[in-house]
């Protein structure tokens, strides 16, 4: 072997080298970065409002930003609020009326960014009227009944919708079916002649015969989702929280801008009635926002007219834009 072919091959080898011990020092580099910061515990609730996490899990965006994420599938509303008050989670995705409840009278949580709220024709809320029953506008509905579940954000966003279209909600006559999947079946039976639904059951009853009545898209400060923080985390993990907002963002720009990209993740992730599993449009996420004053001040009124609250809670000390990327 010449000299200069023998330099040539020491060379190669000495890049070989280097490059196999920089992509190991990187993977360390890596592995140690996601274990600095304390692991979060984030409840979920099987609907499009919590994709992005999802996604940031599969792309390892929380891995990238130092943190470990686990998710936990909970099926109600009252097993993930159970777990909260019990100090098994850090984090949940809920309302503006679940974060007022749980500090009416001391501060437990905090809102640290909107999950989901409703854009152009992506709702998260429609109030439909049950198959051939021959109701059409929102005037129609007045001494109808209209399944609900009460005291939660399915009533306080049908008592708004129904007044920005003039119809006052003391002439609707509710009738409470807490749990949704009841409601949707009873919708479609004509048991009940109208109900107010979340995506993407409301999507499945439409194509299974329901009439659209009204839904947010216009109205888009009254049905938000959030991402609420324990206290006990914000104080202790200050640096993780705001590692998981940023890995939160990151997905919801990756959704934004190629939604039906992520239909394969969507449909292994959440409940999508099969008659829609193709059909149903994955929405679009707001970026980096919390929720307006104007916004929660709404929901503390609508709170205390139904007796919910005693006084409201003070909007600094249940929402906070201090984690936002």
């Amino acid at each position: 072997m010449t000299d200069r072919r023998f330099v040539k091959h020491c060379t190669t080898i000495v890049l070989v080298l280097t490059a196999g011990v920089l992509i190991g020092l990187t993977a360390q580099a890596q592995t140690q970065k996601a274990q600095t910061l304390e692991p979060l515990k984030v409840a979920l609730l099987p609907i499009p409002d919590v994709l992005p996490f999802h996604l940031a899990q599969a792309k390892g965006y929380f891995a990238d930003e130092g943190i470990s994420a686990q998710g936990l599938p909970v099926f109600s509303s009252i097993d993930r609020d159970q777990l909260m008050q019990a100090g098994q989670l850090d984090a949940m995705l809920t309302e503006l009326a679940t974060t007022a409840n749980f500090n009416r009278d001391k501060v437990r949580v905090k809102i640290v960014c909107i999950a989901r709220s409703p854009l152009s024709e992506y709702p998260l809320f429609r109030i439909l009227a049950a198959p051939g029953s021959g109701i059409k506008t929102v005037s129609d509905l007045e001494g109808m009944s209209i399944g609900i579940s009460k005291n939660t954000v399915i009533e306080y966003v049908t008592d708004r919708l129904l007044a920005a279209k003039g119809l006052d909600p003391k002439k609707i006559v509710k009738k409470s079916v807490p749990v949704i999947p009841e409601r949707y079946q009873l919708l479609l039976q004509g048991q009940i002649k109208a109900a107010t639904l979340p995506e993407p059951l409301a999507s499945s009853a439409l194509a299974s015969g329901a009439a659209q009545i009204i839904e947010d898209s216009n109205y888009p400060q009254y049905s938000i989702s959030v991402i609420s923080f324990s206290v006990a985390a914000l104080q202790n993990k200050p640096e993780a929280v705001r590692a998981f907002v940023k890995a939160w963002d990151r997905a919801v720009a990756d959704i934004n801008a190629a939604p039906d990209t992520y239909r394969p993740l969507m449909l292994k992730k959440i409940r999508v009635p099969k008659n829609i599993s193709e059909s149903f449009s994955i929405p679009l996420f707001p970026r980096s926002k919390v929720p307006d004053a104007d916004q929660w001040a709404d929901v503390m009124e609508w709170m205390i007219s139904k007796g919910l609250l005693d006084k409201s809670v003070p909007y600094p000390d249940s929402v906070t834009s201090e984690y936002l990327p």
